[in-house]
C-alpha cells in the first residue's frame, strides 16, 4: 500500500514539472487593465499597421523588407518621436518582448490599428503628459527641411536618418546590400513626413489633415502666376494625398516614390498641378480633383 502512495506521488510529481514547464513556455499575456497601461517612446518609434512586425523587417528568410509592387512599406503609418505617448489597448506577447496595440494623440487616424514593439518604449500605469509641440522659428523650419533635400522617399517616414535600432531588434539574417539596409532602417520622409520632421512633429502628420491645417488662401478662378504671387515661404500647396511645400519666391521643395525630396521650380510646378487639378479656396467648398494653398505660420 505504501509503494503505490509512494508511486501516484512520484507521479503526481512528474505531472506538475511537467505542467509547469509547459506553461513556462507559453507567453503570458500582460494584464494591462491595473498596470503598464501607458506606453511612452524612448526613441524614434516606428509605428505599424500591423502586429506581425517580423513579417516586415527580413520576412521569411530573415533578409528582406516587406515591400508592395510600388516598392513601399505600406504596413508604415508613421514615425513617433520620443516622448509620444500611446495608450496600450491590447498586449501581444513575442519572445522576450511585447507588441502593444495603441492610440496616440499624436495619430488621430483611425483607418486601422496600429501596433509598437515594447523595445523603443517604457510603460506606465498613470497618465504622462503629452509630448510637447512647439514650433521651431520660421528659419529653423526652413533649414530644416533644406537639410532633408536628397534623402529618398519613405512611406510613412518622418525619421530622415533611419532608426539604426531596427536592425538590432530585427536583426538581419546576412549582410544587407545598401539599399536594402536604408529600406530596414526606414530611412527617408514621405511628403508630409518632410513637414512634420521639419516641424518636430508638431504639425499635423498626414495630408488628410493638412487640407484644413492653418489658414486658406483665396486662389480659386486663379491661373499659375496669379496664384505664384500669393505665395509665401512655407505655404503649403497641399491636396488629400499630397502636399508641396513653399521655399521662397521661386522654389518649391517635396518628397515623391520617383524623386525623393527634391526642388523645382514654383511657376513650373504650379501649373503642372493645374493640369490635374482645379484649385479652390477650401477643401470642403467642392469635389474632384482639387488642391488648396494652407498658411500655417506667421510671416515674421
Amino acid at each position: 500500500m505504501k509503494s503505490e502512495i509512494n508511486f501516484y506521488i512520484f507521479v503526481s510529481i512528474i505531472f506538475c514539472a511537467i505542467f509547469v514547464s509547459v506553461n513556462s513556455c507559453i507567453p503570458q499575456t500582460e494584464d494591462i487593465s491595473e498596470k503598464n497601461k501607458y506606453a511612452v517612446a524612448v526613441i524614434n518609434t516606428p509605428v505599424l499597421n500591423t502586429e506581425d512586425f517580423e513579417s516586415v523587417f527580413g520576412g521569411v528568410n530573415g533578409n528582406r523588407v516587406k515591400l508592395d509592387k510600388k516598392g513601399l512599406i505600406r504596413e508604415m503609418e508613421f514615425i513617433a518621436f520620443p516622448g509620444t505617448v500611446f495608450e496600450i489597448l491590447e498586449v501581444i506577447p513575442k519572445e522576450g518582448y511585447n507588441i502593444y496595440r495603441v492610440t496616440t494623440e499624436d495619430y488621430p487616424y483611425y483607418s486601422s490599428d496600429i501596433f509598437i514593439d515594447s523595445r523603443f518604449t517604457k510603460t506606465t500605469d498613470t497618465l504622462p503628459p503629452e509630448r510637447p509641440k512647439t514650433l521651431p522659428d520660421k528659419k529653423k523650419i526652413i533649414a530644416n527641411i533644406n537639410s532633408l533635400e536628397g534623402y529618398p522617399y519613405m512611406w510613412g517616414g518622418n525619421c530622415g536618418e533611419g532608426i539604426d535600432q531596427l536592425l538590432e531588434f530585427y536583426r538581419p539574417k546576412e549582410d544587407l546590400q545598401q539599399e536594402t539596409l536604408e529600406l530596414w532602417k526606414l530611412k527617408g520622409v514621405d511628403c508630409s513626413g518632410l513637414v512634420y520632421q521639419a516641424t518636430n512633429g508638431a504639425t499635423p502628420r498626414n495630408t488628410s489633415s493638412l487640407i484644413n491645417y492653418g489658414k486658406g488662401i483665396d486662389i480659386e478662378g486663379l491661373d499659375a502666376s496669379q496664384i505664384a504671387v500669393l505665395l509665401k515661404p512655407l505655404d503649403l500647396i497641399v491636396w488629400s494625398g499630397h502636399v508641396i511645400i513653399v521655399l521662397d519666391d521661386n522654389t518649391v521643395i517635396e518628397s515623391t516614390p520617383a524623386g525623393g525630396v527634391h526642388k523645382s521650380d514654383l511657376l513650373t510646378r504650379l501649373n503642372s498641378v493645374l493640369n490635374e487639378r482645379t484649385p479652390v479656396n477650401d477643401w470642403g467648398s467642392t469635389k474632384g480633383n482639387r488642391f488648396v494653398v494652407r498658411r500655417w505660420i506667421s510671416e515674421n
